[in-house]
């Protein structure tokens, strides 16, 4: 059995989320379980952008800071890193209030730049990580709970590609292309080469809609620990009411028989689950839902249920982030326009992940649109 722990919180008051930590630690035997004495700790957190915390985009400061102090009582000493999708490592940390975390909690910053090959034995054989992240003797995994275009979802697993350095991920979301089945396996291999000590995700605010990086801020009021990202995953997304149909790396991690894909296998302490009240996230609008029609229709039908990103000409200022960030260059700026070649792109919506000023839209065929209105009438 795998086990997951869950505690309430109800914000970010520092005194009240210490506490909070400490509960939702308790039952899996307390930082000191984890850390010995003498033990160079890694604290990954989200660090997608340089955005406020108040934005939900990246996990809370408060909750680094307090996990990193937690650390250094048991011994360990701490360094904080991550790859950021857009920005440089420093000046997203101190815009998100990392660099004040580190400071508070005398950790130090580290950012990924250099990279160490490391050889799978599943279907990727060669991947690249941090080498920061790679030579730490353990890591705590720092997700928040939010929305994700490609992948339905991100939480524990997902977090950990941020241990990919700066363009390598670009190389990767090309590799993959449409297939979020490829994307997921990838992700869990990434997470078996270099397995997180702990998992503690930050739902205390979390995100729905848009996400990962232009969302809404959704309540929880949770903190969810684990050993086993996979286990944290599958509860997270019970906690957020998403159809296991459409989590991807839950869906691929049955497939591959990991421990803790089933929920079955997972047992769960602290906060009592059936106390925890029903919550259903808004989904992004970029996802590839099929709306449940016959597999014949749909792959006959393929090209006409399919989103993609298109510009807001009202919003886009033309910084070329967007297409600079594109796997497949299927972005380009000309007589002060721009366009996406529907043909080259992948849906892999990293432009409208990384866009500052949320200016990249969903457009869908008429027929896709036709279908999604009905079916929202029809479940009403």
């Amino acid at each position: 059995m795998e086990t997951v722990s869950i505690a309430a919180v109800g914000d970010y008051n520092l005194h009240n989320l210490r506490q909070a930590v400490i509960r939702l630690l308790e039952p899996l035997g307390g930082m000191s379980a984890f850390i010995n004495s003498g033990d160079r700790v890694l604290l990954k957190p989200n660090m997608l952008a340089g955005k406020s915390p108040a934005r939900a985009v990246t996990t809370h400061p408060l909750l680094v800071q307090i996990v990193a102090e937690l650390v250094r009582e048991s011994g360990g000493t701490v360094s904080i890193g991550d790859s950021p999708g857009i920005g440089g490592f420093l000046k997203v940390a101190e815009k998100c209030g990392i660099q004040q975390a580190a400071r508070c909690s005398g950790s130090t910053l580290v950012a990924f730049s250099d990279a160490v090959e490391l050889k799978g034995s599943g279907t990727f054989r060669s991947i690249h990580l941090a080498s920061a992240y790679y030579g730490a003797q353990k890591i705590i995994n720092l997700p928040k709970l939010k929305t994700h275009e490609m992948m339905t979802m991100t939480c524990a697993v997902k977090n950990l590609f941020g241990a990919v350095v700066g363009a390598e991920k670009a190389g990767w979301h090309l590799k993959s292309g449409n297939s979020r089945q490829y994307f997921a396996r990838l992700l869990l291999e990434i997470y078996q080469l270099k397995k997180p000590t702990l998992n503690i995700v930050d739902a205390i605010i979390a995100m729905e809609g848009d996400g990962p990086g232009n969302g809404d801020p959704v309540k929880l009021g949770l903190l969810l620990a684990g050993v086993n990202p996979v286990a944290v995953d599958v509860i997270a997304g019970k906690l957020a009411g998403i159809d296991a149909e459409l989590l991807h790396i839950e869906r691929e991690a049955i497939s591959m028989e990991l421990p803790g894909a089933l929920i079955k296998d997972i047992e769960l302490c602290g906060l009592p689950f059936e106390t925890i009240p029903t919550t259903k996230f808004r989904l992004p609008k970029g996802l590839d839902v099929q709306f449940g029609l016959p597999s014949f229709l749909t792959k006959r039908l393929k090209k006409h249920l399919i989103s993609y990103p298109g510009a807001n000409k009202q919003t886009c200022v033309l910084c070329g982030i967007c297409r600079d960030a594109c796997p497949p260059v299927a972005i380009t700026i000309k007589n002060s326009a721009l366009s996406v070649d529907n043909a080259r792109c992948i849906r892999c919506w990293c432009c409208r992940e990384l866009c500052p000023h949320d200016a990249m839209q969903i457009k869908r065929s008429m027929l896709l649109r036709v279908l999604r209105m009905f079916f929202r009438n029809k479940a009403a």
